[in-house]
């Protein structure tokens, strides 16, 4: 990339290959392996003594939230320990003894270190203290935290207009930190508020609440129990959410059947060996999907409509197939959504999803005699150009069998993110709540800004054209998560000031404005005191429970702030005590801070009682067949479009996936073992038929390229592994294939890119 601001730092590091091995792609997860993998991650990074006293806590009712996926818990608790592999990988990379400190940084400039692999980056430690980065300078050095803030808000102060600022959030901040977080950003007067939902669970959000009323899903953990067919679409849990193999395992012994909806067939809904049990360390454990459904890249929404049209057919016969009572009394759009679904024929959609038929007429089957119906989904739904129709169009399913409102039903977007969900509810959005807006006013005697703010493309397109000018970032890896990974870090660069509140060092470290500060914060696991007092905060999981979470380790360092004492420092400085709100009180005190959050936030009345011990579940509509919020009072159903890609001769459609070794962009290690790829990251997954018509050969190394509007994005140097995938399919980890992500092609409605259906071409690499 191009030289600014004195700096030639990079977007990405090195792409040597590191030593490929191929195995076989296991046919089940968790087990054994799992246990060591996990055990050799936490003892590594943190001690074995000290790894074990701090696993024994997480998870646990008096104990600290996993810092990885937002996975509910469950009422008993193991006592074993209440985590996954990678909730155990997750704590090791918070909690790990090396630390990245003033001599870090006057050892490696930010050029240096943004050539390392993200790997490389973050396994260097916890940060330990304020760094200031000044104009010009490609070090970073040590600042005192009143100054960090008087930073901040002078920066703040220079601005003509407070939608010159960009106040991000990812979803590991806790709801008060995040609250606090958004409070000041409608005080200083702006909804520039993106976050991270924007790049994954967006399109769910918008979907169910256009559909249901309410951006969440509608299930419970224990309707997992009572569930007769669970849906498992776009989502790969066992390395994404592990602690789900528990539910889905329960599930199936109570009679239940799961169906997987997936172009790869993923080893953790293959089989799962759960490792608190006998079978799962010396048995075969037990098989989960009974079908899997291997549907091409985002052809979800044709073989839910094929779905539809045999259940139709099924329904003339008698009307025993679809709930009518149900669909009389609580729905609307019913006649369109049929209507619509006869103008298709089941040999054009049969060929478009490429799904075995015969797969389908058994799937068909189950549901027709089933009503307690789960569908749950993750990023494989909702990062497409329709990604908000792919859920409009599960919740068609759902209605047409009324399988809402009732025990063993709903809807379930897995969250990716510990507490993504709870940001949202505690006021993170860049669209306007009047509700939240007079309660905040009535509240705290100032009025919030009514003009909608950027989300995360918005965001970086102000940024990219020199209209926002501050980027402040509570959390999160921005630069390598975002989409187009080069435009991303232009639109950074060109910001006056980008301030980091963050545990560890990652890229967006490297790739800042032209003054640049990280304000280290404490972790999940990591002990808040004030005043010789523990203090607590409370999240949200992905099923709509508030609990509370305690750390439990000493801080590593003395000289780190918690997330609401860094936002309430900031606001300090910028008011300087002259607004309504008291931010040092509020910012330090969070019994206090969660009274206000009472009097202002719908369902966190007593939040500071009821979050104790198990916690409490938030209201939810659907779960009441409460529709009172849409039109005429009714759920509704809705007409969808078939995705359309116009793929080119020599085209494929590639997605984005996860390795095991990886939870979002933090990487844990260079395996990815459930697939059979150890010690490499660059690899192209591709169907062998694909390899074959191509002239493609095992290991050959190849560049990728997507061309949008005339502009071509290209990533190199990625070795082809023979996969079953559909043919014209491939798939990459990200964040390597995130710059072929155009910033202006994303999900109508959500804007959430579409990192899991981009157009590519495939050349084969000239090494020298």
């Amino acid at each position: 990339m191009s030289k600014l601001n004195q700096r030639n730092v990079k977007t990405e590091g090195s792409n040597a290959f590191t030593g490929i091995e191929l195995k076989e792609a296991e046919d089940h997860a968790a087990g054994l392996t799992a246990v060591k993998v996990a055990l050799g991650h936490v003892f590594k990074e943190m001690g074995v003594v000290r790894s074990f006293k701090t696993l024994s806590h997480m998870n646990q009712i008096d104990g600290f939230d996993c810092p990885g996926c937002a996975w509910p818990d469950p009422a008993k608790r193991s006592k074993l320990g209440e985590y996954c592999e990678n909730g155990a990988k997750a704590l090791s990379e918070e909690a790990t003894n090396k630390e990245v400190d003033a001599n870090f940084f006057k050892t490696y400039s930010i050029e240096e270190i943004s050539s390392w692999t993200d790997y490389k980056i973050g396994k260097s430690g916890r940060l330990t203290q304020p760094m200031l980065l000044k104009p010009g300078s490609i070090y970073y050095e040590p600042i005192s935290w009143e100054d960090a803030f008087k930073v901040v808000a002078e920066h703040l102060y220079e601005l003509e207009s407070p939608n010159e600022a960009i106040f991000y959030t990812s979803g590991r901040s806790s709801n008060e930190a995040a609250f606090l977080y958004g409070l000041f950003a409608r005080a200083f007067g702006t909804n520039n508020m993106p976050d991270c939902s924007n790049m994954c669970h967006e399109s769910s959000g918008v979907g169910l609440s256009e559909t249901l009323g309410i951006g969440k899903g509608s299930v419970k953990l224990e309707d997992f129990d009572k569930a007769e067919v669970v849906m498992v679409i776009g989502q790969n849990p066992g390395t994404n959410h592990p602690r789900m193999l528990s539910a889905l395992e329960k599930c199936k012994a109570n009679g239940g059947h799961v169906v997987s909806v997936n172009p790869l067939a993923e080893a953790g809904l293959v089989r799962f060996k759960n490792p608190q049990e006998v079978s799962g360390i010396i048995g075969n454990g037990h098989k989960l999907a009974d079908y899997h459904l291997q549907v091409r890249i985002n052809q979800d929404v044709a073989l839910l409509k094929l779905i539809q049209i045999r259940l139709t057919k099924l329904d003339a016969i008698d009307q025993s197939v679809f709930d009518h009572q149900f669909i009389e009394k609580y729905t609307e759009g019913y006649e369109a959504v049929l209507a619509e679904l006869e103008t298709h024929s089941e040999a054009e959609l049969l060929d478009l999803c490429g799904v075995d038929n015969n797969a389908i007429d058994s799937v068909v089957k189950l549901l027709a005699k089933s009503d307690k119906i789960i569908i749950c989904w993750a990023m494989g739904l909702t990062q497409h150009k329709n990604g908000v129709e792919n859920i409009k169009e599960c919740v068609n399913l759902l209605l047409l069998k009324g399988s809402l409102g009732k025990e063993g039903a709903g809807t379930c977007p897995v969250r990716g993110h510990s507490n993504v969900q709870g940001d949202r509810t505690v006021g993170i959005m860049h669209y306007i709540s009047k509700s939240l807006n007079n309660a905040i006013r009535t509240t705290f005697g100032f009025n919030p800004p009514e003009v909608m703010g950027y989300d995360v493309v918005k965001g970086i397109q102000a940024m990219y054209n020199k209209e926002a000018k501050i980027f402040l970032a509570l959390g999160g890896n921005f630069v390598s998560a975002a989409s187009d990974t080069e435009y991303t870090a232009q639109a950074m660069q060109n910001c006056d000031l980008t301030v980091q509140i963050s545990t560890k060092l990652n890229r967006s470290h490297c790739i800042t404005g032209k003054t640049a500060l990280i304000l280290p914060t404490l972790g999940r696991s990591d002990q808040d005191f004030s005043g010789g007092k523990q203090r607590h905060f409370t999240v949200e999981n992905s099923m709509g429970v508030v609990h509370q979470s305690k750390g439990f380790l000493h801080p590593i360092s003395e000289d780190i702030k918690s997330e609401p004492d860094i936002i309430g420092g900031i606001a300090d400085a910028y008011f300087k005590g002259n607004h309504a709100v008291d931010w040092k009180s509020i910012s330090t005190d969070y019994e206090l801070l969660r009274d206000k959050m009472a009097q202002i936030l719908k369902g966190f009345e007593d939040v500071n009682t009821k979050s104790k011990g198990r916690g409490y579940y938030l209201p939810n509509n659907v779960r009441d067949l409460d529709f009172s919020h849409l039109p005429n009072k009714k759920a509704q159903f809705t007409v969808t479009k078939l995705p359309i890609h116009d793929l080119k001769t020599d085209e494929f459609l590639l997605m984005s996936i996860r390795s095991h070794d990886q939870f979002n962009t933090t990487i844990y290690g260079l395996n990815d073992r459930y697939r059979g790829v150890h010690n490499e990251r660059r690899v192209l997954f591709m169907n062998e038929t694909d390899m074959v018509k191509y002239d493609y050969k095992k290991f050959d190394v190849v560049n990728l390229m997507s061309n949008y509007k005339g502009k071509e994005r290209k990533v190199f140097q990625f070795l082809v592994i023979p996969y079953n995938i559909p043919a014209g399919n491939l798939a990459a980890y990200y964040p390597e294939t995130n710059p072929l992500i155009p910033i202006d092609e994303y999900a109508i409605k959500s804007n959430t890119p579409i990192s899991k259906s981009v157009k590519v071409t495939v050349e084969k690499s000239i090494t020298l």
